[in-house]
């Protein structure tokens, strides 16, 4: 599918970003790779190491749509990675914060639906399932426009879907980098929010494998949702400092105890795969009736019972000390 196609990245230079770029190049042959991004000097930096004929950096903000339609001309694919995620960040800059991961997603809609793109993959998060804190809420209504968006195409070819996971082993968002640098620093404690804390863990490749396949399995409207381990945060404090010592500071503001990806409150809508869930539309497509049990590939999946949530803390499957140093690895590659 996405052989000699062009596909453009909004936020191309995070984590995600990189990795995905590194995964077109070394799998496929695409024509062109656009990172759309508004910070020249993470650009300048990647382009150090992305240099290939197909790539292009383009400087730009999702907040401006003019800009982004110029960018989308011939576009085949889009992923849009753009957000502002930092939680405490959201919550004193709530404004911007609404700017980019709201306004930027109809922008981004936009665009690709005036430039016939074929299909896009918005990522979501955790968060945005029940939200508390304002980076959920703003994630939560841009699921739900990329949603809406297979109405707004109308007699347009773009279809739109979601992939909401959870906390990405080793990106710059992650608790690991910053535990590491307090070692660094020579602290005598690491800092735990509450003792019983849980996260739901994927690593970077993961996460890209993940959003490829659901480019094929994708019909539009769907919010798929990996089946993947949660780790307890003391354990992860261990795995990184077995001999250090571990303090409770209390929650943050806007944080949760666990996280949730699938709410009991949609599991009428929700249908479970062999390795994923999809959060199928509660509104109806003007021009579609897809059957969500069955995704474009033909995998079938089944509805879950009522009152099912995907939580964390309740998750099956949790990974052990060992385990999280085997992720820790992984995300180093």
């Amino acid at each position: 599918m996405l052989i000699n196609s062009s596909i453009l990245i909004t936020g191309g230079t995070g984590s995600f970003g990189k990795k995905y770029t590194k995964t077109l190049i070394e799998r496929y042959k695409p024509k062109k790779i656009i990172i759309y991004s508004r910070d020249e000097l993470k650009q300048f930096d990647m382009q150090q190491i992305y240099n290939q004929d197909c790539m292009r950096y383009f400087i730009g903000d999702v907040r401006d749509p003019e800009r982004l339609e110029q960018a989308m001309r011939g576009v085949d694919y889009v992923i849009h990675a753009a957000a502002l995620k930092q939680v405490p960040a959201a919550e004193y800059n709530p404004t911007e914060c609404i700017k980019t991961n709201i306004y930027g997603a109809e922008n981004v809609i936009k665009a690709a639906i005036n430039n016939d793109v074929k299909k896009v993959i918005a990522l979501s998060t955790d968060k945005a399932a029940n939200p508390i804190n304002l980076y959920g809420a703003t994630k939560l209504a841009s699921d739900k426009l990329f949603v809406a968006a297979n109405n707004m195409a109308g007699g347009h070819p773009t279809r739109f879907s979601v992939v909401r996971y959870g906390n990405v082993v080793g990106s710059r968002g992650s608790v690991v980098p910053l535990f590491k640098k307090m070692i660094m620093d020579g602290i005598d404690y690491l800092p735990i929010t509450h003792s019983e804390m849980t996260r739901f863990w994927i690593t970077l490749q993961s996460g890209v494998e993940f959003v490829l396949k659901n480019f094929e399995r994708m019909q539009g409207g769907e919010i798929f949702v990996p089946k993947i381990p949660s780790a307890r945060i003391v354990d992860l404090a261990t795995s990184i400092a077995p001999n250090l010592k571990q303090k409770i500071v209390g929650i943050r503001p806007g944080e949760k105890l666990h996280e949730i990806m699938c709410p009991s409150d949609d599991s009428h809508l929700t249908i479970e795969f062999d390795d994923h869930y999809v959060i199928s539309p509660s509104i109806t497509f003007v021009d579609s009736n897809y059957d969500f049990k069955v995704n474009a590939i033909g995998e079938k999946g089944k509805q879950v019972e009522q009152g099912f949530e995907y939580n964390s803390g309740t998750n099956k499957e949790f990974l052990s000390i060992e385990q999280l140093q085997e992720y820790d690895k992984w995300a180093e590659i």
